[in-house]
C-alpha cells in the first residue's frame, strides 16, 4: 500500500462517467488496486499520484473520497476549522465531529483546496461524504435547503476545476441535485429499500453506485436482481470499506 506524497503529476483531464460501470470502493489500508473494474472510489491517503496514473492508463476512472459535512481527527487541514463551524460527534464515527454546513464562507476555501488536492494528484471526481448533516444532530440548525444550497456550491466547485462530483446518500434530495451532479454513491439502497429514489440519474444515463454492507443481513443475488431493476452498479463490502468485495454476476 502506497501513502500519498508531496508529489504531484500534471493533472489530466477528467474521465467520463457513464451508467453502468462497474467499481469498487476502498477507504481503508491496504489498498488492492489490481481491480477489473471502470470506477475505483479510493481515499486520497491510500494511493499516490503515481498509483492514478496508472490506474488511468488501464482506464480506469478515480473518485477521491472527502468527508464535507463532517471534521474528521486525522484530517491535516484540522487547523482550518474555526471551532465555532464545528459540532457534535458523530455518533457512529466517534472520531468525527459535524461541520456548520450554512458557514459558506469558512467552508468553500477549505473544500476547494481539499479539492485541488484531489485534481493534482489525478483523481477524476469527488465523493462529497456526509452530506446528510441535515438528517443528524449536529449541534447546528441544518435545513435541507443549507444542504441542497451548499452541495450545489461545492458541485460548482468541482467543475470548475475539471472533476466530476457524486450525490452520496440523501435519496431525500436527488430531486434537487440530480441536475447539478454526475453520478450518486448509495449506502445500503437495498437493505433500506431506497434504491428507487435514485432512478432520476439512471434516467439521466448517469451512474449509481451502491455498497451493500455484510454486517448487515442481506440475499444478495436477490439484491443484485433489484440492482438491475433499477440500473445500479452495485457491489457487497465490509463496513470499514477494505479491498475485499463481492460484485452482481454481471458486473465483474
Amino acid at each position: 500500500m502506497a501513502i500519498a506524497g508531496s508529489l504531484f503529476l500534471a493533472p489530466a483531464s477528467a474521465l467520463a462517467f457513464s451508467a453502468g460501470d462497474s467499481w469498487d470502493w476502498q477507504l481503508t489500508e491496504p489498498a488492492d488496486l489490481n481491480r477489473a473494474v471502470q470506477v475505483l472510489d479510493l481515499h486520497p491517503d491510500l494511493v499516490t499520484p503515481e498509483d492514478l496514473a496508472g490506474l488511468r492508463a488501464r482506464g480506469i476512472k478515480t473518485i477521491c473520497y472527502v468527508s464535507v459535512g463532517t471534521l474528521e481527527r486525522t484530517a491535516p487541514d484540522r487547523a482550518a476549522f474555526p471551532k465555532d463551524v464545528v459540532g457534535k460527534i458523530y455518533g457512529d464515527w466517534p472520531d468525527e465531529k459535524f461541520l456548520d454546513i450554512r458557514r459558506l464562507d469558512v467552508l468553500l476555501p477549505i473544500m476547494t483546496a481539499r479539492f485541488q488536492r484531489c485534481k493534482e494528484m489525478g483523481f477524476d471526481a469527488i465523493e462529497p461524504d456526509n452530506m446528510d448533516v441535515h438528517h443528524n444532530d449536529s449541534g447546528f440548525p441544518v435545513t435541507a435547503k443549507h444542504s441542497i444550497a451548499y452541495v450545489r456550491l461545492l458541485a460548482a466547485t468541482a467543475h470548475g476545476i475539471g472533476l466530476k462530483i457524486g450525490q452520496k446518500n440523501v435519496p431525500d434530495l436527488t430531486g434537487d441535485l440530480v441536475d447539478s451532479l454526475d453520478f450518486a454513491i448509495a449506502e445500503s439502497c437495498y437493505q433500506d429499500r431506497s434504491c428507487k429514489s435514485y432512478l432520476a440519474y439512471a434516467d439521466a444515463g448517469k451512474p449509481v453506485f451502491d455498497a451493500e454492507y455484510t454486517d448487515r443481513p442481506i440475499h444478495f443475488s436477490k439484491a443484485c436482481t433489484v440492482a438491475e431493476k433499477y440500473g445500479l452498479s452495485m457491489i457487497l463490502k465490509d463496513r470499514d470499506l477494505t479491498a475485499p468485495a463481492l460484485w452482481c454476476p454481471d458486473e465483474n
